[in-house]
């Protein structure tokens, strides 16, 4: 890439995960015109599913053929359905990610051809995006994992809202149109097979959802066996795995979390001289994930040789916990010990960036940098009268009297 499609890759990725999309879009559109813009990106947890724009009833459905069909490195350009008819579109395919994610430009309907040399742009810059988003992912950070969690559980509970709402309405309708008590056969049979229908594409939707925010644990496992292999592959030391005994799905947070957790704690329990072998393994229980390491050497570490790095951090934000059992002459076993559920109030109250909302935290962040409301409002492009508003719901929400405060907060948190 040219220098100036560097710079604007850079001020991309310098963005809030929740304003990347517009940038992106706005790069592209001299490049690749385009009426309307969406992605769905599987690394994200909370919010795979983004649109911008006007294409009305536009769904994640509608993109998983894309996603699927796609093909790394040689965006598509045809007509699909967007938004319930067939539309003009670019799709850009990456697997910076491990599960993929796809870029879908819809264009106007007379559109001409885009350009060669603007695919490869727009697949380049989407490559770079996506492993911006994978480091986030993969490293599980606090600050990201906070706010990860923070939408999910919003997301969460509109999903079962919304899911409880529709089937309880359908169900009833089902009910009344089942009724011997009605006799105009066409009529019932007709709207009972359209009320079943909407419930089948709920029930898909609910189920397209799941594939995308959680991971089935055997799969999270062997991810995490395929990094730590190469860790001991000229190592004299031996590396044991035990893998999960369930095919439950974990939510992507907890699975990311965990392979984060193991990778630094087996980095600590190597540093030991005397370890030999060592193993890993998942256990997973009705409420919780226990992911374990265990070796065989002097039995010497203790707690607090555990502290370093973000390690506690991730677990603090997942409510999670670390045990240590150290028996002198026989090894150490470390488990970290992650609530599948979203973690209680005390949890929350100990990390109260688990009770703001994504924009509250971008606020937040700005406030932690020392910045006034006017430079937040350019750096988040709206208006200051809305920075005053965060900035009140954030110190609410906090239960903090000052910026300040806020800030400290933000600092020890993250």
């Amino acid at each position: 890439m040219d220098a100036p499609t560097l710079t604007t890759a850079h001020e991309i990725i310098r963005q809030p995960l929740g304003e990347i999309l517009p940038k992106v879009s706005a790069a592209l559109a001299p490049l690749v015109p385009h009426v309307d813009a969406a992605e769905l990106s599987t690394h994200c947890a909370h919010s795979p599913f983004k649109t911008l724009g006007g294409t009305e009833l536009m769904t994640a459905a509608e993109l998983t053929p894309l996603l699927t069909a796609g093909v790394p490195g040689a965006p598509w350009q045809g007509r699909a359905t967007i938004g319930g008819r067939e539309r003009e579109v670019v799709a850009v395919t990456s697997h910076a990610t491990r599960r993929g994610a796809v870029l879908v430009l819809v264009r106007a309907d007379d559109a001409a051809p885009a350009d060669p040399s603007a695919l490869t742009t727009a697949q380049a810059l989407w490559d770079l995006v996506t492993g911006h988003f994978e480091r986030f992912a993969t490293e599980a950070m606090p600050g990201a994992l906070a706010r990860s969690r923070a939408a999910a559980d919003t997301r969460a509970r509109v999903i079962a809202e919304l899911t409880a709402s529709h089937a309880a309405a359908l169900s009833g309708v089902l009910g009344v149109l089942r009724s011997r008590a009605l006799d105009d056969t066409t009529a019932r049979t007709t709207a009972t097979d359209l009320a079943a229908s909407a419930l089948v594409e709920w029930r898909a939707e609910q189920r397209r959802d799941r594939s995308l925010a959680e991971e089935p644990a055997d799969d999270a496992f062997e991810r995490l066996a395929c990094e730590l292999r190469p860790m001991l592959r000229h190592s004299r030391v031996r590396l044991d795995l035990g893998a999960p005994d369930s095919a439950r799905s974990l939510a992507a947070d907890v699975a990311h979390s965990a392979r984060a957790i193991v990778r630094s704690l087996l980095l600590i329990v190597l540093e030991q001289d005397s370890v030999d072998r060592v193993h890993v393994g998942w256990q997973l229980t009705e409420h919780e994930l226990r992911a374990s390491v265990r070796d065989d050497g002097a039995g010497a570490l203790a707690a607090c040789d555990l502290g370093a790095g973000t390690i506690r951090d991730r677990l603090d934000v997942l409510g999670g916990r670390l045990d240590v059992d150290a028996v002198p002459g026989w090894g150490t076993t470390i488990t970290a010990v992650v609530p599948l559920a979203t973690p209680e109030a005390p949890v929350e109250a100990a990390h109260p960036l688990t009770g703001l909302g994504e924009r509250e935290v971008e606020v937040l962040r700005h406030l932690a940098l020392g910045h006034r409301n006017r430079r937040i409002a350019e750096q988040l492009h709206i208006s200051e009268s809305t920075v005053k508003f965060h900035v009140a719901n954030i110190l609410n929400k906090l239960g903090v009297d000052s910026r300040g405060e806020a800030a400290a907060l933000f600092h020890a948190a993250a």
